[in-house]
This record gives structure tokens, C-alpha cells and sequence, in this order.
């Protein structure tokens, strides 16, 4: 089972500091994961949020892998159809030299309106960009030389140099519905999973579909995370970024019209008092595994026997939190909770 911890960058109003100071913070944590034994660092985008959600995640991930060895660097995820798929490749063949083949891309398509009208693109053609870039950008780092002649890129005879140092080089999709499940199984793109439990058993049944071996696969389960000496003391340290988080989704929801799925348009936003007294919180349509060490382990042990994955993806660094309570649960979670997770997931 590999561990890994996202990092989103936010830096909400209700606990702002100054950027500069923020952003070496959370590199801070990012770096510290390493000598905790976790073995991934997982950054995640999205664009014109107010708390600063990550914009710009290669930079991040080269400033990260340069600090650290050993750690595996991943995008959980990046937002294909806004970018230039022949500049993500070669970005993302830089930064797998910094880390000397240690990054992971992981590609979605994005769903908020006012990302790609930010961006000048418009929104229905998210689904026909994404389809186009993935295999290009497969390609690519393949060390392919490619031409294309699409709706959105036209290229003749480029390759990427220098390439990546990995030759067969991890891709995960973020995907959700059928179609998306289908055709990430279909490029031999390793799943990263949000939502339900079926999801993973829809890729494993689009794998089988197409001629691919299920170990030769990955399924990455998302989930917030956090850990410290009593639940009462984890609800509490919790409350206020987590009724942050769930704001934004619900909002975020709304803008899109729902397209995630996950009903949080019309969700009932529970108030920070009301997370912490009944110690309870869902995100993405799972619930939120915090407490102390014994009830993070049953939870996480809960998660694992309900559906297939080979990667816990943890939302431990909250927007708004304060650095020493993320790191304690860090901390907590390393010494306590990871060997019994790699007991019963191995």
C-alpha cells in the first residue's frame, strides 16, 4: 500500500498569513513527508479561488523534488484541457529529471465554468481537449516522435528534449463516470479514484474489457485525513477548515451545474460548531476519517475493505490549519497509524 498526502495550498482568509511565508510552510511540510516514511507527495490544482488553490503545480512539484530523494511527486490532478499539452510534456519531463524519475502525472478534466472562461476556453470543449491531449501527451513521454493534425493541436514530427528519465511513464486520470472510467482503462492510465466505491470496480471491469492486466494497474482513493491525541481534539482543530472546504465544493457545485456528481449543490453546509459536536463530516460523498490514532486506523481499514485501491491520497494539510497541528498529525499518523495500515493493505 503506498501512503501518500496532498497538498492544495490554500491559504483561506479566516487564518491568512503572508504568501511567501505560507508557501515555504507548506514546502516545509511537503519536504518533511520523506523522513516520515510516506511515499508520495500529491499536489492539487485549480484556478481564481480566493484561498489560493494551487495554480501552478510543476513549479511546486521541481521546487519539492529538488529538496527531497527518495519521495515520489504526483498531480492529483492536473487540469489537462486548460494547458497546452505539448508544454505540459515537456514540464513534466523536466521536473521527472529534477527528481530523477520520481513524478507521477496525474490528468482530469476539470468542471468549474469560470476556470476555462478564466482561461479563455470555452467549457464544452473540456471533454474534446482532454480527449485529444491525453494520448499526445502519452506519447510524448513515451520519446515518440508524433504529429497531429487535431481540432486543438497541430504538431509535425516533434518529440520532447530532454525526455523524462522514466521510460514507461505513470499516468493517472481522474475519472468519475463511465465514459471516463472507460477511457482511462482504455490508454492503460492507472485510476485516480474521488468518489464511490463502485468506481473502482467499473475501471477493473473497463480493464479486463480491454485486454489489460488489473496488477499492472493503480487505484488511488482520496480522502481527508487527520490525527491527533483524542478525537475530540482532532474535531476541534478540524472544524473551521473543513466547514471552509465544504463551502467552496458546495459552491463549486452550484457553479457547475453539478457536473461532479456528488449531490453537493444542494447539500446543507454544516457550521464548524456543528462539525465538531457531532464529529462527523463528508467530502467528494465519503466521510471524513478523523480522530485519534486507534479510530483514524479503523477507518482507514473500513476504506480499504470496501473497495479495491493500491494508494491512500490523504488530505491532511487543511486550508487554514495551523502548520504545528499538521505536522503533529503527520507525526501521529507516521509512527502510529501507517504500520498498521501497511499491516493490513500489504
Amino acid at each position: 500500500m503506498d501512503i501518500g498526502l496532498l497538498f492544495c495550498f490554500r491559504n483561506p482568509d479566516f487564518n491568512r498569513v503572508p504568501w511567501a511565508e505560507f508557501y515555504e510552510s507548506e514546502m516545509e511540510l511537503a519536504v518533511s513527508a520523506e523522513g516520515l516514511s510516506y511515499d508520495h507527495v500529491w499536489l492539487s490544482e485549480h484556478h481564481f479561488v480566493d484561498d489560493g488553490y494551487a495554480p501552478s503545480l510543476l513549479p511546486i512539484a521541481a521546487a519539492i523534488a529538488a529538496r527531497t530523494t527518495t519521495i515520489r511527486i504526483g498531480t492529483y490532478v492536473l487540469l489537462l484541457p486548460l494547458h497546452n499539452p505539448v508544454r505540459v510534456a515537456e514540464d513534466v519531463a523536466t521536473v521527472d529529471i529534477i527528481s530523477n524519475g520520481r513524478f507521477d502525472l496525474g490528468l482530469g478534466l476539470g468542471y468549474r465554468p469560470g476556470e476555462f472562461t478564466g482561461m479563455g476556453i470555452p467549457t464544452q470543449e473540456r471533454g474534446p481537449r482532454f480527449q485529444e491531449a491525453l494520448p499526445l501527451v502519452q506519447q510524448l513521454l513515451s520519446g515518440e516522435k508524433v504529429t497531429l493534425d487535431g481540432r486543438f493541436t497541430q504538431v509535425h514530427d516533434i518529440e520532447i528534449i530532454p525526455p523524462p528519465i522514466q521510460r514507461n511513464f505513470p499516468i493517472w486520470v481522474g475519472a468519475r463516470n463511465d465514459k471516463q472510467l472507460d477511457r482511462a482503462a482504455r490508454l492503460g492510465c492507472h485510476m485516480a479514484s474521488i468518489g464511490a466505491p463502485g468506481h473502482a470496480e467499473k475501471y477493473v471491469e473497463a480493464l479486463n474489457r480491454h485486454g489489460r492486466k488489473e496488477e499492472d494497474h493503480s487505484i488511488a482513493l482520496l480522502l481527508t485525513c487527520y490525527v491527533a491525541d483524542s478525537n475530540e481534539q482532532a474535531w476541534k482543530d478540524c472544524a473551521q477548515p473543513l466547514h471552509h472546504v465544504v463551502s467552496e465544493y458546495q459552491a463549486w457545485a452550484e457553479e457547475s451545474g453539478d457536473q461532479t456528481g456528488d449531490g453537493a449543490a444542494t447539500m446543507a453546509v454544516p457550521s464548524p460548531k456543528e462539525i465538531e459536536e457531532d464529529q462527523a463530516c463528508s467530502i467528494f460523498g465519503r466521510a471524513a476519517v478523523i480522530g485519534d490514532t486507534e479510530t483514524v486506523i479503523e477507518g482507514l481499514r473500513k476504506c480499504y475493505e470496501e473497495t479495491r485501491i493500491t494508494h491512500f491520497v490523504l488530505i491532511m494539510a487543511l486550508p487554514g490549519a495551523h502548520p504545528d497541528q499538521t505536522r503533529k498529525s503527520m507525526e501521529l499518523f507516521s509512527e502510529y497509524v501507517m504500520p498498521e495500515v501497511r499491516k493490513f493493505a500489504n
